[in-house]
């Protein structure tokens, strides 16, 4: 309340003031309001992204600390359209256009955790959707591989990514299905669409001791953690879940 009572005697004040230059005082004036509120709307995002880690995330019970700083730190309003940015931080999953969502954060902060990402880690993200999971895992990793089917969030993913100063992240329009083998093996696989059964190319792609976490199943889906070790593939699930079918190759499976 007390902001647009701020907000108003500073709208107050600006008209009020005159003098023989006022075409370039308005100007200025109109310069520095226009600054005013943005870091107004700037304050109230990053409210909502701390009120969103503390009572969406952590107390669900993800416990990682790297994986917590990473969700107050990156924009997740950013990465959404402009007409939904006041829902950014809600707890559900945004529509982000082509028949594709923006993961509820939650489910983005859980997954991340599910990883156990260190340092030096690569990653390989299948479905970059609007780069949001990508930023926050390039947070955490050293370098992040992305696959997105659609290209034009691809190309608006990558554009944005870069804008924020991602460079470990490498963004490529494609089927994920395949992977990205000339970039292989990765210590952590993360696919964001759902497919019937994991597709084997990112199992082989997958280092030894590494871990892939992936929604499964077509109806009923599952989060679902493969570990690599020793060469064998063990698997457990973690909570049922509901994505978006991957698409493409993983379709004819």
């Amino acid at each position: 309340m007390w902001r647009t009572h701020l907000i108003t005697l500073l709208l107050f004040c600006l008209s009020s003031v005159t003098c023989g230059h006022g075409q370039t005082v308005r100007e200025g004036q109109e310069e520095k309001l226009i600054t005013f509120r943005k870091n107004e709307e700037q304050d109230l995002r990053r409210e909502d992204c701390l009120m969103m880690v503390e009572t969406q995330i952590k107390r669900r019970g993800v416990k990682d600390e790297n994986v917590l700083r990473a969700m107050r730190k990156v924009p997740r309003h950013l990465f959404v359209p402009e007409d939904q940015r006041d829902q950014a931080y809600n707890d559900y999953p945004l529509k982000i256009g082509h028949g594709q969502t923006i993961s509820q954060p939650y489910i983005v902060a859980l997954m991340t955790e599910l990883l156990q990402i260190g340092p030096e880690d690569r990653i390989l993200e299948i479905g970059t959707g609007s780069g949001y999971q990508a930023a926050i895992l390039a947070e955490l990793a050293a370098e992040v591989y992305t696959v997105e089917i659609v290209q034009p969030l691809a190309q608006s993913a990558e554009k944005l990514l870069d804008e924020l100063g991602y460079d470990n992240i490498k963004v490529r329009a494609g089927d994920g299905f395949f992977g990205w083998p000339e970039a292989a093996p990765f210590d952590g696989v993360m696919l964001t669409a759902a497919p019937v059964r994991v597709p084997q190319p990112l199992l082989e792609q997958l280092k030894d001791g590494g871990r892939l976490v992936v929604p499964e199943g077509k109806f009923y889906q599952d989060l679902v953690v493969y570990e690599k070790v020793d060469g064998q593939i063990k698997r457990r699930e973690v909570i049922p879940v509901r994505f978006v079918p991957m698409t493409g190759r993983a379709e004819k499976q």
